[in-house]
């Protein structure tokens, strides 16, 4: 299962992340998460909100401009060495990792970790031949 994250293209400039997290908070948008990638001249924001539509909607009427990118969200056991296994199943299948980040929730001793790989229908295969179930929208309290 898939989860739609945001991305947001920005100017490298002071405020802009600033802009962002106050436009989400004015429209009660709830952050999963957020990684934020720079290069010379720009800025990628990548976020998880509890809405969206919702989310993607107000950035770009306010003139933002973004994508929406399909990631799988994996529990760990939140302990030394819990990441491990599933980055093993990865590099067994000789998969891309293009980035990866945490969700700010952990809950029950697992934590939960986001991954843009080079094919999500490869990487769901191998999470279930290894009994592992992506984490779903409903889980996080995500509005489809």
């Amino acid at each position: 299962m898939t989860i739609h994250q945001i991305s947001v293209f920005l100017e490298n400039r002071a405020g802009q992340l600033a802009e962002i997290t106050q436009i989400l908070a004015e429209e009660g948008i709830d952050m999963r998460a957020i990684s934020i990638a720079e290069a010379a001249d720009y800025g990628v924001v990548r976020l998880i909100v509890d809405k969206p539509q919702k989310a993607s909607a107000c950035l770009e009427e306010r003139g933002m401009v973004l994508k929406k990118t399909p990631v799988t969200v994996v529990a760990v056991s939140d302990q030394p060495g819990g990441l491990a296994p599933v980055l093993g199943l990865i590099a067994q299948a000789g998969m891309d990792i293009a980035y990866m980040y945490s969700l700010f929730t952990h809950t029950g001793g697992k934590a939960y970790m986001v991954f843009r790989v080079s094919d999500n229908e490869k990487f769901a295969a191998l999470l279930a031949q290894a009994g592992i179930q992506p984490v779903t929208s409903q889980e996080l309290e995500i509005a489809d």
